[in-house]
């Protein structure tokens, strides 16, 4: 992919390497719709899945050990520094996806730009030259898996962590009772 780069779409990539990094854009997202929810919960949760997703990939970076695309192929230079951990899984897919996955549980409606926005974050580590394809993939996987885990966890502790699908699931009345 790097060897095919569009000179005109480098700056788009470069951007969306920036606006994810550490999931920035999601967080700033999250307590705009907290704020307009009221949903306070739904802004910890996702700071927590931003973090955790963060860490656990961090973590199997080092212990992983992946070389990143230009310490294998030194040409073309990647678009952004490249970081001094490994390279499988990608943090930037893993806290976009963990992020994204709260939102989509939060608001079907909000699912598929949230999920979109992550997608693109995530290929554009490969875009700039600093991710394989398949360390993308593995930080998609992991994100979606740990925001899944905590929306499910604060869930069951009794937390109300969304806006449009949290009043679509509560119970329907059909009516007055009838005796």
């Amino acid at each position: 992919m790097v060897h095919h780069r569009v000179e005109w779409l480098n700056w788009l990539f470069v951007d969306l390497t920036r606006i994810g990094t550490y999931g920035l854009v999601f967080v700033v997202a999250g307590a705009i719709l907290a704020l307009f929810w009221r949903k306070p919960w739904f802004l910890a949760v996702l700071i927590t899945a931003d973090l955790a997703a963060d860490g656990l990939s961090l973590l199997l970076r080092e212990w992983i050990g992946r070389a990143r695309p230009p310490f294998v192929y030194p040409e073309p230079e990647p678009l952004v520094s490249v970081p001094h951990t490994g390279s499988f899984p990608s943090g930037h897919a893993s806290t976009a996806f963990a992020c994204a996955t709260v939102i989509a549980w939060a608001s079907r409606r909000l699912a598929a730009p949230a999920y979109v926005l992550a997608a693109a974050i995530a290929w554009s580590r490969v875009y700039v030259g600093v991710h394989w394809p398949l360390d993308v993939l593995g930080g998609a996987l992991l994100g979606a898996a740990m925001g899944t885990l905590l929306v499910s966890l604060a869930r069951r502790g009794g937390f109300d962590v969304g806006g449009d699908s949290a009043r679509s699931m509560a119970p329907e009345s059909s009516g007055p009772p009838t005796s």
